[in-house]
């Protein structure tokens, strides 16, 4: 809560735009002091190393499975800055943001749903997360596809049966089906992937 960085009787975080237009701006001086106290450093290049902070807004580059990766394997922190109303003071963007990330091409109310997006995206990918360290290797976008279908308990349903080859124990063979429907899908689905 960036009220708790106020220095005014009302604790106000955002404030009517310089020249005028819609909507109320956050503003830098709380965001300031909630970044410095939570890095110790009041500019992006006194920051730690390894420190990330990130802006989400709809002007950022897309978060893709390979920006959740550089963070989760790179960043030993990540500070989240989620806009809201029309925006953030600019000087936040120039001085103490290293990325700013949008999750898509759409606008939200506030940047909240975002990070929840990036968080669950990024926790995921960090070492020891998951059951199962390949559990984040073998899945969509880890190799620039789509999944491949998958496939459990019973072996027919309702006259819709497993693929025959899932049955086989063949690794060589199930592998080539997975590689192979996973391009199908992705040429589907998702056509801009293979470009």
């Amino acid at each position: 809560d960036l009220r708790g960085w106020t220095t005014d009787k009302h604790r106000m975080v955002d404030d009517r735009p310089f020249g005028g237009g819609d909507g109320m701006v956050l503003k830098a001086e709380p965001i300031f002091a909630a970044v410095e106290d939570l890095t110790g450093a009041s500019e992006r290049d006194q920051f730690a190393q390894d420190t990330r902070v990130v802006l989400l807004s709809p002007q950022g580059r897309v978060f893709t499975q390979a920006v959740a990766s550089e963070l989760a394997l790179t960043a030993s922190h990540v500070v989240l800055i989620c806009g809201r109303y029309e925006g953030v003071d600019e000087r936040v963007a120039d001085t103490l943001v290293t990325d700013e990330i949008s999750i898509g091409d759409y606008v939200l109310s506030g940047g909240e749903p975002a990070a929840v997006v990036m968080v669950d995206a990024v926790v995921r990918l960090i070492p020891g997360a998951l059951g199962s360290e390949t559990s984040a290797v073998n899945e969509s976008f880890s190799d620039g596809l789509l999944d491949y279908p998958h496939y459990t308990r019973p072996p027919e349903f309702r006259g819709m049966c497993v693929p025959e080859v899932l049955l086989t124990g063949h690794h060589a063979e199930i592998a080539r089906w997975r590689q192979e429907q996973a391009l199908k899908k992705t040429e589907r689905n998702r056509p801009d992937l293979l470009k």
